[in-house]
């Protein structure tokens, strides 16, 4: 019997483990390393344990600590969610040796997939087909050179017992192999322990699409339909679809029956999910086998009607699963972003920071919000930045676009930068709806996805200004009707009729000239701004944390700023000829030294965030003038790294 569940993970998967096992009555306990202490999933569970530390191999990565703290709360399970520890058979092995029940497979069935290059060798036998790649024990660098010379470039380097992107580079050229591989290595082993890696052909314009299975302690094994996961950036999926666009049902039932083979295969229990390469002509590859819960099982539970957590409770307790394959339900279209804190125009770097505005879509029929966040919670630069999953359900494919639109649309985040406009940008993007779907969306569609930054227009600084205007009326007008401060003339006792506003929204500056008092075409009640012109009205959000406004703008939220032009240009001065550190992260590597004479493009500084590396490359030719960091030093956004005098 499970009647207290410890959940060894954090964020929003956390959060979503704790709703169903709250509905089915059973108390949850969370674990928090020590700058999570207040995090959402902390605050929700019934108790809570601190394990210290920061980074993932101080905290969350520690299985004798996991255990302990699930002893301590009196829990007889535990849930690994995914990433950390999930696909990790020392974990599940070490769960079962402690009299506890691990909420995933058996450690046999991890150790089957856990290695990509041991999956593939059983995969081959079962006469799955196989994307042509190396999967051998020989880490060497020649071995790698010679197997990518065999296959072809391009060649794509995965971590044998990874996911989630990590740990995996493309590489176009034999130059280019032996920086990939290290920096690939590297990432794996600080993400995963284990720094093996296969290589892989990098077939061009696949589809990503993977099947769900299910398998219960009695030998029922089936699958609950397919997603399509093609929508991608640095290889982690972005948007999630089930079912697939376009799948004939014939296709369906094949690539879901050599899913349930493959987890037969290795005595599979639980939720897991088996992932294909889907090429032009109908072939499929296997992948991977993900021995967890996905990220994307939400599109599944909405087209099934099933709680894939409630599954894996009941099959760990021992139960049957309660339908057969020709009962499993296939209903509607759902389709699911991840709305991350990073930096789409930035390369998709991740960001971190204070959540100082977070607004979540509006709840209804065919709405759904997974989040692991809220407003005034502190995102760290250590663990995966997402955010939140938004899902939305409809009777076909069109339905849930327009649906999921309309959500994003509702979606606010203020305080660091997000992907939300992106996301907005691929669902109403015309190849989209039309389900023009491979691996390359992104990359082929960058120029409508990613456009060139344009120059915000006039109107835009004038309503910033008539909101900062306005906002600072209403924070000292009184209840007197008759007030000089009762209106939003703009008037103040010995200020000028006139005021200059000095404004900035990101790299761009503005000064507007505020004249009063007038009646304006701007008005600002609460959070809410109307604008009315040439007799169109429109609602926008405008709210203020400080000196720092969040203003909606042409689908963007854009964060404007009051600013001393003083201070402003001694900044800029400041910040003259250095580099600075894009986000938050840890200095895993310092590849130069001062005088040292360097071409651009040269690699500097390794900087590692959200499990994953960043190289702060040369702009130019130049010399190395000074080094302000070290190894292992923690610094934030914006900190200076590097001193370049330009050749």
């Amino acid at each position: 019997m499970i009647t207290t569940l410890l959940i060894a993970n954090r964020g929003e998967i956390a959060c979503r483990v704790m709703r169903t096992a709250k509905a089915l009555g059973i108390r949850t306990v969370a674990v928090h390393s020590e700058i999570d202490r207040n995090a959402r999933h902390v605050r929700e569970a019934d108790m809570a344990i601190n394990l210290g530390g920061a980074k993932p191999a101080e905290s969350y990565l520690l299985v004798d600590k996991l255990i302990a703290a699930a002893k301590a709360s009196g829990a007889q399970a535990i849930h690994p969610g995914y990433g950390f520890l999930s696909e990790n058979a020392g974990f599940a092995r070490a769960i079962a040796e402690a009299g506890l029940v691990f909420l995933g497979p058996p450690a046999s069935a991890i150790d089957a997939m856990g290695s990509k290059s041991a999956a593939k060798a059983l995969m081959e036998e079962a006469g799955v087909p196989l994307v042509p790649g190396y999967h051998g024990e020989d880490q060497a660098l020649e071995t790698f050179r010679a197997a990518a010379e065999r296959i072809g470039y391009p060649v794509l380097l995965k971590a044998a017992a990874g996911g989630g992107g990590k740990g995996m580079k493309v590489v176009e050229r034999e130059a280019d192999l032996a920086e990939a591989l290290s920096s690939a290595q590297r990432e794996a082993q600080a993400a995963f322990g284990d720094a093996r890696m296969l290589v892989e052909k990098y077939v061009l314009k696949p589809r990503h699409v993977e099947i769900q299975v299910f398998a219960d302690r009695h030998g029922n094994c089936l699958y609950l339909n397919e997603r399509d996961c093609s929508i991608q950036r640095r290889h982690q999926k972005v948007v999630e679809e089930a079912p697939a666009p376009g799948l004939s049902p014939d296709l369906r039932r094949a690539m879901g029956e050599a899913a349930v083979r493959a987890a037969q295969a290795i005595g599979y229990v639980g939720a897991g999910t088996v992932e294909f390469l889907l090429d032009e002509r109908g072939d499929f590859y296997f992948m991977e086998m993900n021995t967890r819960l996905q990220v994307e099982h939400p599109v599944t539970e909405a087209i099934t009607g099933l709680d894939l957590v409630a599954w894996q409770i009941r099959v760990a307790r021992g139960e049957a699963l309660p339908i057969t394959q020709e009962q499993v339900p296939l209903n509607g279209h759902a389709i699911e972003v991840r709305l991350y804190a990073e930096d789409p125009e930035g390369g998709f770097l991740p960001a971190s920071g204070h959540l100082d505005l977070y607004r979540e879509a509006a709840p209804g029929e065919g709405r759904r919000v997974d989040s692991g966040v809220a407003e005034g919670d502190d995102v760290s630069p250590f663990y995966d930045p997402m955010l939140a999953k938004l899902i939305a359900w409809g009777e076909n494919r069109e339905e849930a676009r327009q649906r999921l639109l309309a959500m994003l649309a509702e979606t606010a985040v203020g305080g660091f930068r997000t992907n939300l406009a992106f996301l907005r940008r691929v669902l109403a993007h015309p190849a989209f709806a039309d389900a023009e779907l491979d691996t390359g969306f992104i990359e082929r569609h960058q120029a409508q996805l990613l456009p060139a930054s344009a120059a915000l227009p006039d109107a835009f600084w004038q309503v910033a200004a008539e909101a900062f205007r306005q906002g600072d009326a209403a924070r000292v007008r009184s209840d007197d009707p008759h007030s000089p401060w009762s209106g939003n003339s703009g008037w103040r006792a010995g200020l000028p009729r006139e005021t200059d506003l000095h404004l900035a929204c990101g790299e761009e500056r503005q000064v507007v000239r505020l004249r009063g008092p007038a009646k304006s075409p701007i008005h600002l009640a609460g959070e809410r701004l109307t604008l009315e012109l040439d007799g169109v009205r429109r609602q926008l959000l405008a709210t203020r944390r400080g000196e720092t406004l969040y203003l909606e703008w042409d689908g963007s939220l854009h964060t404007v700023t009051r600013v001393d032009p003083i201070e402003d240009v001694e900044a800029s001065h400041a910040h003259h000829g250095g580099l600075t550190a894009p986000m938050n992260g840890s200095i895993v590597r310092v590849l130069v030294e001062a005088g040292q004479s360097v071409d651009a493009g040269t690699a500097l500084v390794v900087l590692e965030a959200m499990k994953m590396e960043h190289s702060i490359r040369a702009p130019h030719a130049g010399v190395v003038k000074a080094l302000y960091c070290s190894e292992g030093e923690l610094v934030n956004e914006g900190t200076a790294l590097v001193e370049l005098d330009e050749a």
